[in-house]
């Protein structure tokens, strides 16, 4: 009715327009700058993703499938009891938990846990991303805010459930400290009434909402956020350790047919540093390896494979020039040695196949997982990043670019050193150093390490020449094979 009514009107007026011979020009102009007022306001609220009575079994996950997590998961489960024993709770005088916060690396599972956490609990799982809430347009963020939470509770109730979890990631974009957006208040607006929100919440409702939010960033987030009586508890979702990594590999090859042979501890021992994710696309490149040899099962060499893949990418079709070859196998080769002298046991791999931005490179298997280093250690480490220099300076009488990288990564370490108070200047505030100083006290235990290293392969060129003619040729050389050589050249010594 309203429709016609308008219509009508818009007849009438055209008529007493043309009667008066009017120009229709600023009504046309007029008439159009309306509509695009209305179509840049209009802006749709999006639709969050929803998991809710008929989809537990086929989208939800348990706690049994995520790996590698023990300590996240054991913090977790004792949060979900007050959701899943309200009754004791009230008893017991406990004021149930508003919000958890997952923070840890990308790809470390805090998406997977706030999963399982609903599947545990028996709630409806609402997700959004943070990104989702910020606009232009003030008052837009806290309105989607207030429509999220209403939004929870319409599907409880429509699926019959008390309690709903509510999942953020990148809740570093909505929690954001405020006061940093000083041109467009609409961040902190929106955080307002995100805030506003999780206060209402409360044990007597009619359905219960946990809030967890996840970040790889803590630091941005706003203190209000974080007080205790909105975000409760802040649990750790770290890179896994060993063991921890040993068992996502299992979980991620356990429907993929793998050779009864392969060792997935030593598969674990490759990995350090890996996230889950990582670990998960290490899985999948081997059965593409493996598909791609027409092997039936999945064998060590392809995971091990796929741990190259993972770390540095393809193998790359273009091929070093003869004496860029040689060079690169000396450098590597020089790496690899001063490795095995200082760790033995440490090389898995020496290889001159371009792969990434890498034309050579060598891995690594550390004997245990450190998260602690002494003074020794980093110089160990400075060392085996300096023998790849010295190795062509000894050999080729000269040294090339390849060494750029590793010489940023010596002078981190030299950094570290510093700022930890292991230095000969002892405990100093980098920031405050004098940069002549600075590059000194660097140039000093870079200076030292060199040196040692020099004097550690002058006593081995012919073992250093044998050894890199041998990788030139092959391309590859496994770290058994380095050791059986280094044995031999002592005892011919």
């Amino acid at each position: 009715m309203i429709r016609d009514l308008l219509i009508g009107l818009a007849a009438a007026l055209v008529i007493v327009l043309l009667w008066y011979q009017a120009s229709f020009i600023p009504m046309v102009l007029l008439a159009a700058l309306f509509l695009l007022l209305f179509r840049f306001s209009n802006v749709k609220t999006p639709r969050f993703n929803t998991i809710g009575k008929g989809q537990f079994k086929r989208k939800l996950i348990d706690f049994n499938q995520i790996g590698g997590q023990e300590v996240a998961k054991k913090e977790l489960l004792e949060a979900l009891d007050f959701v899943v024993q309200p009754q004791k709770i009230r008893e017991m005088g406990i004021r149930p938990l508003k919000g958890l916060m997952l923070v840890g690396p990308p790809g470390t599972g805090k998406t997977l846990l706030a999963k399982a956490a609903a599947g545990y609990t028996g709630s409806v799982f609402v997700s959004a991303a943070g990104s989702e809430f910020i606009e232009m347009y003030a008052g837009v963020g806290a309105q989607r805010v207030r429509q999220l939470f209403a939004q929870c509770r319409s599907k409880a109730k429509r699926a019959n459930k008390k309690s709903a979890i509510l999942f953020i990631d990148e809740i570093d974009i909505l929690g954001g400290k405020r006061g940093m957006h000083s041109s467009h208040l609409e961040y902190d607006q929106t955080l307002n009434q995100f805030l506003v929100e999780l206060d209402g919440l409360g044990s007597n409702d009619e359905v219960n909402i946990l809030v967890i939010g996840a970040t790889n960033r803590p630091e941005v987030l706003d203190a209000a956020l974080m007080r205790p009586g909105r975000f409760d508890r802040v649990v750790q979702v770290d890179l896994p350790d060993l063991e921890g990594r040993q068992q996502i590999l299992a979980l991620h090859l356990k429907n993929k047919p793998v050779a009864e042979s392969v060792d997935l501890e030593k598969i674990a021992k490759e990995t350090f540093g890996f996230s889950g994710a990582h670990l998960e696309n290490l899985a999948n490149e081997a059965a593409i390896l493996a598909m791609r040899e027409k092997e039936p099962r999945i064998l060590e060499k392809h995971l091990l494979e796929a741990v190259d893949k993972v770390i540095m990418g393809e193998k790359l079709n273009r091929k070093p020039g003869e004496e860029e070859r040689w060079r690169i196998a000396v450098h590597e080769t020089g790496h690899a040695l001063v490795s095995e002298s200082l760790k033995p046991g440490s090389v898995s791999i020496v290889t001159i196949t371009p792969r990434g931005k890498a034309l050579g490179y060598i891995r690594q298997q550390p004997e245990r997982d450190y998260y602690l280093y002494t003074r020794d250690q980093l110089d160990q480490q400075i060392a085996i990043l300096l023998g790849g220099a010295v190795s062509e300076k000894l050999l080729l009488g000269n040294r090339s670019t390849g060494s750029s990288n590793d010489f940023n990564q010596a002078v981190e370490l030299a950094k570290k050193i510093i700022c930890a108070g292991l230095s000969s200047l002892g405990v100093v505030s980098i920031k405050d150093l004098p940069r002549g100083l600075l590059h000194r006290t660097i140039q000093k235990i870079i200076n030292s390490q060199e040196q040692w290293v020099h004097q550690l392969l002058s006593r081995q060129l012919e073992l250093l020449n044998e050894l890199a003619r041998y990788l030139a040729d092959k391309e590859k050389i496994t770290g058994d094979f380095l050791r059986e050589k280094i044995t031999r050249h002592r005892e011919a010594c």
